[in-house]
């Protein structure tokens, strides 16, 4: 996976708040580690869900990450995470699934 002009997509239950709020945490972690990304979505699970193949990456809570298994077989790493809010949380995961160094 090239590591640059990554797509992101992040989703919550109803796509508003939660997602929203992940999706500036893991910013932040993309601007602190000088990731450029391609383009990085919020949105509900609803729409994720058929949605998801599109992405490289897609960061939910991880008790949706189960919702995702179509795309992952299609090549995108699905990321389950136990607090969305949590920088260290999104960096570590990163780091994990090869994302950043």
């Amino acid at each position: 996976m090239s590591k640059e002009n990554l797509s992101f997509m992040v989703c919550c239950a109803n796509g508003a708040g939660s997602s929203l709020m992940m999706k500036m945490t893991m910013q932040k972690v993309l601007d602190k580690v000088g990731l450029k990304p391609g383009k990085v979505h919020h949105c509900a699970l609803s729409e994720g869900k058929t949605a998801a193949a599109q992405y490289d990456v897609v960061f939910c809570a991880q008790n949706f990450a189960n919702m995702f298994k179509d795309a992952e077989k299609k090549g995108t790493k699905v990321i389950g995470l136990r607090n969305i809010m949590s920088a260290k949380e999104i960096e570590d995961k990163m780091r994990e699934n090869g994302i950043i160094d």
